[in-house]
């Protein structure tokens, strides 16, 4: 009654908003989807889908079919991969996700050096502001994340330890001065990153003494990339906070200088999460080994 082909039909259908969306997802024409689904429909004598107007709808039986579908398709990927690992294959699908800065400029050319040298792999990479929040989907294999993390109750791995310094160019303090004292930051055209749920105007400095301060800060200028905050540092609009990944080419050249540097931020090591309900296969573990040796310390 089923295949293999039919139950990824039907969870692609069902990871759509429309039928429409749903044949741009299987790259074919809309009528080819209806037509597709409405036979298997006939097979089963029961309705799948409704066709009202408004977002894709399962029915209660379309729901349950694809719910099992996907427990069995799970299933035999499991196997793969378990037979996959017995031999020492590397193959098969890798999913990553990744944050836009760190992702774009690490792990993107590490993926693809990897999957250069392993011509079955499939790889996807997935760049989202959310790297959290893109983790809900569960269609990962590997997320990468920078900065401290809850505890999520699943495997982390370290891959390079990320200092965060405050930083300015020189143009700037020359014309507004340098602070020596974090107090007198307050003084200063400050910018922001907001790329995930954290409170980025709430700054935390310890000193090499171990006395701390928190400064509530009025941000000047605040993005969602942290890239376009540095070329923004970079041409003089203010002081930032960014992690050593980021400006250390910056800093070793003279654009920037590392303010305040008996002072130091919270660390914000690169870590890579491992999805629970994955298979550590071979790919995995051989690309957090690549990941970890591409990009750990002295990379």
């Amino acid at each position: 009654m089923f295949d293999l082909a039919d139950l990824r039909f039907l969870v692609s259908l069902a990871s759509a908003s429309s039928l429409a969306g749903a044949a741009r997802g299987l790259n074919v024409s809309p009528p080819a989807v209806s037509q597709r689904l409405a036979q298997i429909e006939a097979r089963l004598h029961l309705r799948l889908v409704d066709r009202g107007r408004g977002p894709l709808r399962l029915t209660a039986e379309g729901a349950h079919l694809v719910a099992r579908a996907r427990e069995i398709l799970t299933e035999i990927e499991t196997l793969s991969d378990e037979m996959t690992a017995r031999a020492g294959r590397i193959e098969g699908p890798l999913n990553v996700i990744a944050p836009f800065g760190y992702g774009r400029l690490h792990v993107a050319p590490v993926l693809m050096r990897f999957a250069a040298e392993h011509p079955a792999l499939r790889c996807d990479l997935r760049l989202s502001e959310d790297p959290l929040g893109a983790m809900r989907t569960g269609l990962w294999d590997v997320l990468v994340h920078v900065g401290r993390l809850p505890d999520l109750g699943i495997i982390q791995r370290v891959l390079a330890p990320n200092r965060r310094f405050l930083v300015a160019a020189p143009g700037y303090l020359d014309r507004h001065g340098r602070p020596e004292q974090p107090e007198e930051i307050a003084a200063h055209r400050v910018g922001v990153i907001r790329e995930d749920r954290a409170d980025a105007s709430l700054w935390r400095l310890t000193r090499s003494d171990g006395r701390e301060t928190r400064l509530r800060l009025r941000p000047a200028f605040a993005c969602n990339d942290g890239e376009v905050l540095r070329i923004w540092a970079l041409e003089g609009h203010g002081l930032i906070e960014r992690s050593e990944w980021s400006v250390a080419p910056d800093l070793a050249a003279g654009r920037l200088i590392r303010l305040l540097p008996d002072w130091a931020l919270p660390d914000a090591d690169v870590v890579a999460l491992l999805n629970p309900r994955a298979v550590r296969a071979t790919r995995i573990d051989a690309f957090l080994d690549r990941l970890a040796r591409d990009c750990g310390p002295g990379a």
